[in-house]
């Protein structure tokens, strides 16, 4: 197909590509939300910078830049949430780096949460503590933190760490600055997610939702940034996904680093169900009830909330990112998963429903309300590039299998028709009657095997099978040249037969040369050796001298003998 074809067939308008927007980030750190209440959506973005320099939070607006600030950290997720119900219904921004959570108002600095410092190892405590006292010397104090590091059960500050990591000369500087100061360990921000607080309406007030690299899932409060709740995991968590509301019921789906699935539930402190994934999780979605995970083993799953496995669709290439398609006005929900050939498909269940080609490898992926139009497909790419696509208004997502494996029709249930009266009693019958019903069934098996035996016999008796009275009798071919103009020349012919049942005078001819319209006879005799009446099938094959492919096969069926035949 060219690409005017696939342009005219496809379901999206292009409404903006800048391969120069500079632009790094991923699909956790991208957002769409109304900042000011003028009805018109802004892209919100986390933007890494390069090589981990100039991270700054970018606001875009149609197509331009329309302001950024600076971050002091790289950003580990972004989203916006109502806090209040306050006039103007404006939305905040919270942006989670390092062990913060940044909040913007209206853009502008609100609110910073720092995430409760953990306890630290009381081992550490000592050695530092004797560091300061200066009763060891910065080589036995590196001895005595790697021990530590290597058995405690509580890991070592970013002090300690960083200790570590010091060359030998520079070790008695780096005890000199810090020695005075208390050790604090302090965990980071991994992923970020929001919750209803008490209602399900879009416009509610919401909770934010953070996991932490100590494998902790805290809840904080909308208004005074308090833990609600704190739930513990065996493992970090990578990705979230959370429905319901605080107050009411809500269920926490988290894909952790050790390749499982959790899933939390209001007022439980562990995980209530677990989902062991073959392979690292790449990026999780929730599509109505179920989940959908993309694994590094370039396959995307489905799974029910209980954990029960629904489905696995195999992916043409690594998948770089993944999120939800919500086509609010014809209630259509979809996955949408970038790989690297540049690739973005979409898929609802295991079937693929479109296609779109990218010009580079897409990073991070987002559908939803831009500017004044409701289905806005924005994409940034690993070179930095800016991508939005809008969706056609006249635009159907045919629910068609067009993905590798077993057809829909397949899942589909047969329409049984009902049981009748007659079935019932029938089977009824054959439960009270087994033993009988079986006997009954090789008596009748058993009398005709019974009659099929008397009439062979009758058969031989009555010699109805065909015979021959004669000893011998040849066996005679003829070959004809169907060829208009030129002769036939190096034929053989040979004869396979079973030789413990026939004798033949001669199996192998060397045919002379055939002439076209002319008919050559080739004559031999067959012997029938077998007083038992058994007979068997000769068969004939034509070749030309120096090749082992016929050109010709027969079969001939020879007749039955009480002594010797021939045909």
């Amino acid at each position: 197909m060219s690409l005017s074809s696939k342009e005219t067939n496809s379901k999206w308008l292009d409404a903006h590509y800048d391969p120069m927007a500079n632009l790094y980030t991923f699909s956790s750190c991208i957002a769409l939300a109304d900042l000011h209440g003028d009805g018109e959506s802004k892209l919100v973005m986390g933007d890494l910078g390069m090589a981990g320099h100039t991270m700054r939070l970018k606001v875009y607006r149609g197509t331009g830049l329309a302001s950024e600030s600076t971050l002091l950290d790289l950003p580990a997720a972004v989203t916006t949430f109502l806090m209040d119900q306050n006039e103007p219904r404006t939305p905040a921004v919270a942006v989670a780096s390092g062990p913060f959570v940044y909040i913007y108002k209206n853009l502008r600095p609100y609110f910073k949460f720092t995430l409760p410092p953990l306890d630290a190892n009381p081992l550490e405590q000592d050695v530092w503590e004797q560091a300061k006292e200066d009763m060891i010397d910065p080589l036995t104090l590196k001895e005595m933190l790697e021990g530590i590091r290597d058995k405690a059960e509580i890991p070592l500050s970013v002090r300690s760490l960083r200790f570590l990591a010091q060359e030998v000369p520079e070790m008695e500087s780096f005890v000199n600055i810090h020695k005075g100061q208390p050790i604090k360990r302090q965990t980071v921000i991994t992923c970020m997610s929001t919750l209803k607080k008490n209602m399900a309406d879009e416009d509610a007030v919401s909770c934010l939702v953070i996991g932490t690299e100590n494998a902790d899932v805290l809840i904080l409060d909308p208004e005074a940034f308090t833990i609600l709740a704190k739930m513990t995991l065996p493992r970090v968590p990578a990705f979230l996904d959370v429905m319901g509301q605080f107050d009411v019921e809500y269920r926490v789906t988290v894909a952790c680093r050790d390749g499982n699935i959790y899933i939390l539930r209001r007022e439980s402190k562990r995980p209530k169900y677990c989902i062991e994934l073959r392979a690292q999780p790449v990026g999780l979605v929730r599509v109505h009830k179920n989940i959908v995970v993309g694994c590094s083993n370039e396959t995307l799953q489905g799974y029910t909330q209980k954990g029960k496995k629904l489905w696995t669709v195999y992916l043409p290439a690594p998948l770089m990112t993944m999120s939800l398609l919500d086509q609010k006005s014809r209630g259509f929900q979809a996955v949408m998963v970038g790989m690297a050939n540049q690739e973005v498909h979409m898929y609802r269940d295991k079937n693929l429903v479109d296609i779109i080609c990218t010009q580079d490898v897409v990073t991070s992926i987002c559908f939803g309300r831009y500017g004044r139009e409701d289905n806005t497909l924005i994409m940034t790419t690993k070179g930095g590039g800016l991508i939005i696509k809008i969706l056609k208004r006249t635009a159907v997502f045919e629910e068609k299998d067009i993905s590798l494996g077993p057809p829909v029709a397949q899942s589909i249930r047969l329409s049984v028709p009902k049981k009748t009266r007659l079935y019932v009693d029938q089977t009824l019958r054959e439960r009270e009657n087994p033993v009988a019903m079986h006997r009954v069934f090789q008596m009748d098996l058993c009398r005709l095997r019974l009659m099929a035996a008397r009439a062979y016999v009758k058969a031989l008796e009555s010699s109805l099978a065909p015979v021959t009275s004669t000893l011998q009798e040849p066996l005679k071919m003829n070959a004809v040249n169907t060829s208009a103009g030129r002769p036939s020349i190096n034929l053989l012919v040979s004869f396979l037969y079973d030789r413990s049942l026939y004798a033949m005078k001669r199996a192998f001819f060397k045919a002379p040369m055939l002439v076209p319209g002319l008919n050559y006879p080739i004559e031999t005799f067959v012997e029938c050796l077998s007083d038992k009446g058994i007979s068997d099938i000769i068969k004939v094959f034509v070749l030309r001298e120096g090749q082992s492919t016929p050109l010709l096969t027969a079969h001939i069926n020879m007749p039955v003998s009480e002594g010797l035949a021939a045909a």
